[in-house]
């Protein structure tokens, strides 16, 4: 009998040992850094978490690693922090709504001003075409006098 209970205690401990094993599998580091290249480093601002030197966003690495092991996915672990700190944690903000504004507003303002610049280069090309003097007209007897009055200064 204690044979018996001695095998299911070990067949009880393997199991555990292969779960504990199993949930705390390694996490891939390219998947915890391209998680936090996404999110901002609340201390630094300027910066994401991946390439911050601040303690803060050592932790929050290590929250990523946590969340990553535990099963969740990478849009799971960014749904977290942007839960947690809103939208501005996100260094690119989302594609919709009010920040869509965001990925528009320079293309627009790009568009508008080589509109404008396209119209000015028009308008100046014009201005410089119509105030262009032409040479006065010399008829036959202006060029002679021109021609002596040139000689009478050669001598």
């Amino acid at each position: 009998m204690n044979a018996v209970r001695e095998r299911g205690l070990a067949a009880v401990l393997l199991v555990g040992l292969w779960l504990a094993s199993v949930a705390a599998a390694p996490v891939d580091e390219n998947t915890v850094h391209a998680v936090a290249s996404e999110l901002r480093c609340v201390v630094c601002q300027s910066l994401s978490v991946a390439d911050s030197p601040s303690e803060t966003a050592h932790q929050m690495r290590e929250i990523i690693r946590e969340r990553l092991a535990g099963g969740e996915t990478p849009e799971q672990v960014t749904a977290y922090f942007v839960e947690k700190y809103g939208t501005w944690i996100l260094l690119s903000p989302p594609r919709k709504g009010f920040t869509l504004l965001v990925w528009v507003l320079p293309f627009a303002g790009l568009a508008m001003g080589l509109v404008i610049v396209g119209f000015l280069v028009r308008t100046w090309s014009r201005r410089s075409q119509a105030t262009r003097v032409e040479p006065p007209h010399v008829d036959e007897s202006m060029r002679a006098r021109i021609s002596r009055e040139m000689s009478e200064l050669d001598r």
